[in-house]
């Protein structure tokens, strides 16, 4: 099948794309074909669409009240009045506007009252500033910056204009994620400026809560590792602090293929992205950067100790000595699949797979019942308890409690 010819689209083709697109059926049919003002799908749904990608997420631009979308899809609208701007669920609803930068690295001041065409030339990239008309007069309509079309076809990111990174340096993490996300390459002009922009130290005119926020969309693609490597090969992630860069990437991509489904993947990635970094600078750092404190100790824990822990568990036996080598049940899946990379992964795989999620049949409460008091006796009990288990030497409740009720009263035999 031949490669859709993205300078010459197929406007009807796209346009019916996007009204199947869930969450937007519903508003369609609830407004109407005939609604106005028109509502615009805007920016990276349309290029994904135009790709023949699924889009993740719902950017409408919409030059009147929001408030008729949010009654379409029953749910209340949350308005961000500073930057004309307003969420409904996972769809984001813009005015078109107008923006300009006091200086380098400021936050925007947003106007109204702009046109679509003047709206999409505010935005970061020519592949990204494409608007499809879903309602009224404009339904079906194409609109696009300069070179939008051309740089889809040509698979390229380009700025549309000189000052891009200048006004915003957040654009440049950007830029290495979604050339990772969509395997573009840089347009030359555009290579150029970014690299300008970091050898004047753009990115140090931007707070780090504004890096830190692009830093972590970055670390939560669906290839991670790829959109580090794109921050490497820019000059940007050393730019943002000397101590951040992916200098194994393949250890990185085996300790993502380790955790499962809802394990933290941009944590696993990020420590590794600081494996070998001092405790106290990685964790200025992510102070800096506004990581939360649970992401940010987990995340310093993970590259500090990462290495001790692939030792243990490099040489664990059994079940049990795989979970204690672990950390026990609680140990953090990201830990032990960074730590699995480091050394041959049989006993972090065993141990994320299986044994983390094996639990007692009995907890302290049955062995107060029993007798043992309250106190470090019930902890020593449960740990011994849980080893049995795990190596098959007391499978059901009575068994575990006789386990652990000897272990407590050995340890704490008064």
């Amino acid at each position: 099948m031949p490669a859709p010819d993205h300078r010459s689209p197929d406007l009807a083709g796209l346009l019916a794309a996007a009204e199947a697109l869930p969450g937007l059926t519903d508003v369609l049919d609830g407004l109407g074909r005939d609604f106005t003002p028109t509502l615009w799908l805007v920016g990276g749904p349309v290029r994904d669409l135009l790709l023949g990608r699924t889009p993740i997420d719902l950017d409408l631009m919409l030059a009147g009240d929001p408030e008729p979308v949010a009654r379409m899809l029953d749910q209340s609208l949350r308005r961000h009045t500073e930057y004309l701007t307003a969420s409904v669920g996972h769809i984001d609803i813009a005015q078109p506007r107008r923006e300009h930068y006091p200086e380098p690295g400021a936050l925007p001041h947003v106007q109204a009252s702009a046109s679509v065409a003047e709206d999409l030339c505010r935005r970061d990239f020519s592949v990204n500033a494409v608007a499809l008309g879903l309602t009224g007069a404009d339904r079906g309509r194409l609109v696009c910056a300069d070179h939008a079309l051309e740089d889809l076809a040509a698979r390229q990111l380009r700025v549309l204009h000189d000052a891009s990174f200048r006004d915003d340096p957040t654009r440049l993490l950007r830029l290495a994620r979604y050339a990772a996300r969509l395997d573009f390459s840089v347009e030359a002009h555009t290579l150029r400026l970014a690299r300008a922009a970091l050898e004047v130290d753009a990115l140090q005119t931007v707070s780090g809560v504004r890096i830190g926020n692009e830093l972590r969309r970055l670390a939560a693609e669906p290839d991670p590792v790829r959109a580090f490597i794109a921050l490497g090969q820019l000059g940007i992630d050393e730019r943002i602090d000397p101590a951040l860069g992916l200098v194994d990437p393949a250890l990185a991509t085996r300790a993502l293929t380790l955790l499962e489904p809802g394990d933290r993947r941009d944590r696993a990635v990020l420590a590794v992205a600081l494996l070998g970094a001092p405790r106290e600078r990685a964790a200025a750092l992510l102070d800096r950067l506004g990581y939360p404190a649970a992401d940010r100790e987990l995340i310093v824990d993970i590259a500090a100790r990462a290495q001790k822990v692939s030792m243990r568990l490099e040489y664990a036996g059994p079940p049990s000595e795989i979970d204690w080598a672990a950390g026990g049940p609680n140990a953090a899946p990201e830990l032990i699949a960074v730590a699995g990379a480091i050394h041959p992964a049989n006993a972090a795989r065993e141990w994320l797979v299986e044994l983390r999620h094996r639990r007692l049949a009995i907890t302290g409460d049955d062995l107060i019942a029993a007798g043992i008091p309250a106190g470090p006796a019930l902890g020593e009990g449960l740990r011994a308890a849980r080893a049995a288990m795990l190596d098959d030497e007391a499978p059901d409740a009575a068994s575990q409690l006789a386990v652990a009720v000897d272990a407590a009263r050995a340890a704490h035999p008064g």
